[in-house]
């Protein structure tokens, strides 16, 4: 559905709030994101509506006759409305660091509230009163649309050109944040910092400016993932740092791979680096995820799959073991930016088994070998992430430009992935037939019940052997145990 028509839509149902605002002496307009999004003919999901010329409580009292009002916010002049996906704010300044006092502004001009946000393209806006004495039946296009954005700074024609510019320096310069929404936006927008922007970004502190400590982990991590889900060349970003000769300070480990070389037989495309930034894009432009949570994942693993070649790469361009010398490495770099235990071990799993699907094809392992693997990946991943994996790993090997194979290697992929459903593991690991329960009759529960109910599990892999009684038998005589 065209992005006008769905901001349309919204309007229509806010129309009675919007009268109820301006009676009140409120003047409505839609700004930041949602502009620029519908500019650039994104989807629209929310809106932020920024309300000036009333005070907050007055504010809260046009709302609260249209459903329940959550305070998100209510020093920061943020509340929502219930039933609506609606960020509903009062212009404010703030002070420096990363818990500013507010001071809320209602008299501030619409233009100096755009003055006050990051770039041009998130510094526009639009007065929502004209919305309220027009027919929305009425077709809006494009054109006429941009005749009624407020542009003060030029958003516009950068989006037109395709570049990212700052509004205000200083201001810039205050929100440390703002240098990983520009990495971010590089990417998601596939847009370029002009000079100024990239100078300022090559220079500026990344410290919390009233405290001199780190920007919290957590919000740089909310930026990376952005990078990762909503955009096509997440490569972007990451090469804007080694361009503006920043990557080696805040991603080390990715720096460590620019000057490793590869044997040119299996990877063309030239040094790790390259080969990860291709294999990354492969995997922002595949289609078929069961949810962003796996995309995510895949993504940090596509990140983070090669690392131990810094450390293993030797004279003949051999990496024997960089799976294993990668996960710690893997480890250290996760843990910069997120606490997460449970995605670090699965990320750590993506680096240590990347290799492993393509080994198995060409050894033409036999079931019992998928088995085995889909057990080791087990809680964290499956055989089927792994495989994409893999496939995202083989698709990064472009030597005539930057752009991934993506038409490449499926078959490869496909094969592992029948190889696994015969197995039945394609999912997860097979489930073993002889319990506790089972033994409970011959031993209590503790130690000795454990080591049997492993040894069963080996034979039922190893030997496809699914029958209770018959398992049972077979290692309570090995273990020589009488019933």
């Amino acid at each position: 559905m065209d992005n006008i028509l769905i901001f349309l839509s919204f309007l229509k149902k806010l129309l009675p709030i919007l009268k109820g605002l301006i009676k009140n002496g409120g003047k409505p307009y839609v700004v930041g994101g949602t502009v620029r999004d519908l500019v650039l003919g994104c989807e629209i999901k929310d809106l932020d509506i920024e309300v000036h010329s009333i005070c907050v409580e007055n504010l809260e009292k046009v709302l609260k006759k249209f459903g329940k009002v959550k305070l998100v916010g209510k020093k920061f002049g943020v509340l929502r409305l219930g039933g609506y996906d609606i960020d509903w704010s009062l212009p404010r300044k703030d002070t420096k660091g990363r818990k500013p006092k507010v001071e809320i502004d209602p008299t501030m001009t619409i233009e100096e509230a755009c003055r006050r946000r990051d770039l041009t393209m998130n510094a526009m806006a639009i007065d929502l009163s004209y919305f309220v004495d027009i027919d929305l039946e009425k077709k809006i296009t494009k054109k006429s649309l941009h005749k009624i954005i407020i542009d003060p700074y030029g958003g516009l024609k950068d989006i037109q050109n395709k570049k990212l510019r700052v509004v205000d320096k200083k201001l810039f310069l205050e929100d440390p944040l703002r240098f990983f929404r520009v990495m971010q936006f590089i990417s998601r927008f596939e847009m370029e910092p002009d000079d100024d922007l990239n100078n300022l970004c090559s220079k500026m502190d990344l410290h919390d400016i009233t405290t001199n400590k780190s920007l919290a982990k957590e919000r740089i991590f909310e930026e990376i993932k952005k990078l990762c889900l909503k955009s096509k060349r997440p490569s972007l970003g990451f090469r804007w740092l080694k361009k503006i000769e920043r990557l080696k300070e805040i991603f080390p480990e990715l720096y460590s791979l620019v000057d490793i070389q590869q044997r040119k037989d299996y990877h063309p495309e030239g040094n790790v680096f390259e080969h990860t930034m291709q294999s990354l894009d492969a995997t922002a432009q595949f289609f078929d995820f069961n949810n962003d949570e796996e995309k995510f994942l895949i993504m940090l693993g596509i990140l983070c799959h090669d690392l131990g070649k810094s450390v293993t790469t030797d004279e003949k361009l051999s990496c024997i073991g960089h799976c294993e010398k990668g996960v710690p490495i893997c480890k250290k770099f996760l843990k910069r930016i997120t606490n997460n235990k449970f995605l670090i071990d699965a990320v750590c799993k993506f680096v240590l088994y990347h290799t492993r699907p393509g080994r198995l094809l060409d050894e033409k392992a036999k079931p019992k070998a998928y088995k085995r693997l889909a057990l080791k990946l087990s809680p964290q991943i499956d055989m089927r992430q792994l495989a994409l994996a893999a496939l995202f790993d083989l698709q990064g090997r472009n030597p005539k430009g930057e752009e991934p194979l993506i038409e490449k290697y499926l078959d490869r992929f496909k094969e592992f992935l029948q190889k696994s459903q015969e197995a039945q593991v394609e999912r997860g690991p097979e489930k073993p037939v002889l319990l506790g329960r089972h033994l409970l009759d011959i031993m209590p529960p503790g130690p000795k019940m454990g080591e049997i109910l492993k040894k069963a599990y080996q034979i039922q892999i190893d030997e496809g052997i699914k029958d209770i009684e018959v398992l049972k038998d077979r290692v309570l005589r090995e273990k020589k145990i009488n019933k």
